[in-house]
């Protein structure tokens, strides 16, 4: 409690809490493994992180897979960086998982450990906003995530290349989420649900739907 700082989630603790099946979580300890490889050469997370990876990576990615909509076939994961979450969501069980990384070394990181898992992704090299429902095979993302890669106000305008009226938005926030949230919803319309992190309580999941341009006091549960 207060300032006492958690002991590192074990992979078992992160199975238990996840429910995922064995084969699941040795193919995310590859995946932590060449983390920690690329990481002497590429800096793909925060270095204190890898501390606890299970909990500030693996685990803050999964919680998003229960709040997605059931039966998504597109998801886009938007300014990939090493994975979260989009890589750690197709290891989950998600399925046409598209991570979208403007920077080649970040971009040959995610590919190498898609080999590595077999995971389905597909990896793109480009910018954000350059992604078009043709990038994605032709239909709206069914879902759009993203963690800590820009404000949502900014994430709906980079993304609107892919967005349909059906498609939600999950966002992992940090601590400071309620002024970029607060500009958010002035200026976009959105059906919106907040959940504490499971990975952090002091931090946000955004579950957002029903994205359009005008301002709206939009419900929160």
């Amino acid at each position: 409690m207060g300032g006492e700082r958690l002991a590192p989630l074990t992979p078992e603790e992160f199975q238990r809490a996840t429910g995922v099946s064995r084969e699941t979580v040795d193919r995310l300890r590859v995946y932590e493994m060449l983390l920690r490889k690329w990481q002497r050469t590429i800096n793909l997370v925060g270095p204190s992180t890898l501390s606890d990876p299970w909990r500030r990576h693996f685990l803050d990615s999964a919680q998003l897979y229960a709040l997605a909509p059931q039966g998504a076939r597109c998801w886009v994961d938007v300014g990939s960086g090493a994975g979260f979450p989009g890589l750690v969501l197709a290891l989950l069980g998600a399925r046409q998982v598209h991570l979208v990384e403007s920077d080649a070394r970040k971009a040959a990181f995610l590919r190498e450990v898609a080999r590595a898992t077999e995971a389905p992704v597909l990896v793109h090299t480009s910018r954000s906003e350059a992604v078009s429902r043709e990038t994605v095979g032709g239909a709206d993302a069914d879902v759009i995530m993203a963690r800590a890669v820009a404000p949502p106000a900014a994430l709906f305008e980079i993304t609107a290349g892919v967005r349909g009226p059906a498609t939600v938005y999950l966002l992992l926030m940090g601590r400071e989420y309620t002024g970029p949230l607060t500009e958010a919803r002035n200026a976009w319309k959105m059906e919106l649900d907040e959940f504490p992190s499971q990975s952090d309580p002091s931090s946000r999941v955004l579950r957002i739907q029903g994205v359009s341009r005008g301002g709206s006091r939009s419900s929160a549960i």
